[in-house]
């Protein structure tokens, strides 16, 4: 199937999944029976030496030299080559299986990366060893993209074609948790204890601004984010499609909930801002820039701002270089107070409502009994067709997902 067939006359194909996914309903209203969750990561180097051969994996297929690659490498040289994301992973896996246990669930959890040790291929090899075949993924995104949903789909049906597993081992995959009350509520909290800060400090509530930022990514994919045109769950999600509209969603929830708890809160202004763009200059990407807002900001009267990261689950490196070296770095530069709020973590929370993810596919939880903030959920258990498509590439095979 092409982009441009109708979608609503596609007969749905949801490879590498288990029989009660593969029948593409956008919701798994049944029990199924998983024997191991797959926590899926980024991954990231752990020394010096790992600099280059990961962004090579990260960039594989690109072409891009090695002297390039050394300009976006300065950012974890500055961390002595250490990305803390694998710590992090390691970290909440830990949690997960705290969790699990306390909730006596027998579930292992195999813990695998995209671009660096422990690869997928080792996680996938190691539950198929242990004899369990029945997978549920967790990738550790939370909001639809290309690189945040699709891409992992891609990575699960690459990784059981090349260990050969693919006729034995089904992996399905949790929906995406962007509106999940267990990953906004670390998100209030933060917001409610920055901006209640400035404002115990004598500031005016028009004084303080609220960024929201997260990673930039090509327009062209941002639009083609979510249920395409054609589909019957597709929705006018605006030029950013449906990456876009999930942040949007998701911080007006947070800043109406600070308001309720703090009143005067209402009064501070707010928006979504981007990061980390890696393109070219000729290939639009979501915009405004952080850095060229928090540039704006005193001639609007703002003498502080509270720069969340909404697009990240933990403090990994687009986290630590990108909002507290270069955006908090750029709020000084115009003499304006910061204060970058926490990433979900390992939040208790936030753990808790990803068992909760987990427990509602163990389950077969209905839709409609599914929390969710944002009039955007609860996101689909199966992605639907042709959505995130990376327009560079094309679709390759996909798990968890409708084809193409």
């Amino acid at each position: 199937m092409t982009p441009a067939e109708p979608l609503s006359d596609h007969v749905p194909t949801v490879p590498f999944a288990s029989p009660a996914a593969a029948s593409g309903a956008p919701h798994v209203e049944v029990q199924v029976a998983y024997d191991g969750l797959l926590l899926a990561g980024f991954g990231g180097p752990e020394g010096q030496d790992d600099v280059i051969p990961f962004l090579r994996n990260v960039t594989r297929g690109r072409g891009i030299p090695d002297e390039r690659l050394e300009e976006v490498a300065h950012h974890y040289r500055h961390f002595d080559g250490v990305s803390p994301i694998n710590a992090q992973n390691r970290a909440l896996k830990a949690a997960l299986e705290a969790e699990l246990a306390s909730r006596s669930l027998d579930l292992p959890v195999y813990w695998g990366n995209r671009n660096w040790a422990p690869y997928l291929e080792e996680a996938v090899q190691d539950a198929a060893a242990s004899g369990h075949s029945r997978l549920l993924a967790l990738a550790t995104s939370a909001y639809s993209s290309f690189s945040s949903c699709r891409q992992y789909r891609e990575d699960f049906a690459r990784v059981l074609d090349a260990t050969g597993l693919a006729g034995s081992v089904t992996i399905d995959k949790v929906r995406q948790f962007f509106d999940h009350p267990g990953f906004v509520q670390p998100f209030i909290d933060g917001v409610r204890d920055a901006v209640g800060a400035f404002l115990a400090d004598g500031l005016p509530p028009e004084a303080v601004r609220v960024l929201f930022s997260t990673h930039s990514i090509p327009t062209a994919d941002a639009q083609r984010s979510g249920p395409r045109e054609g589909d019957p769950h597709h929705r006018d999600f605006g030029d950013g499609g449906a990456y876009a509209a999930q942040h949007l969603a998701v911080a007006e929830v947070v800043m109406s909930a600070v308001a309720a708890e703090i009143p005067a809160a209402a009064r501070a202004g707010w928006e979504l801002v981007y990061q980390s763009r890696s393109g070219p200059p000729s290939q639009p990407w979501l915009e405004p820039d952080v850095n060229d807002v928090i540039a704006d900001l005193p001639a609007a009267g703002v003498q502080a701002v509270a720069i969340v990261p909404l697009g990240f689950m933990s403090d990994h490196m687009e986290v630590l270089w990108d909002l507290d070296t270069e955006a908090t770095d750029a709020a000084a530069e115009v003499g304006l107070r910061s204060v970058r709020t926490p990433t979900p973590g390992v939040d208790p929370v936030f753990v808790s409502g990803l068992i909760d993810l987990v427990e509602e596919r163990l389950r077969g939880t209905a839709a409609a009994d599914r929390p969710h903030v944002t009039d955007l959920g609860p996101w689909f258990d199966v992605c639907r067709p042709a959505c995130c498509e990376n327009v560079r590439a094309g679709f390759k095979p996909a798990a968890a997902g409708i084809a193409p």
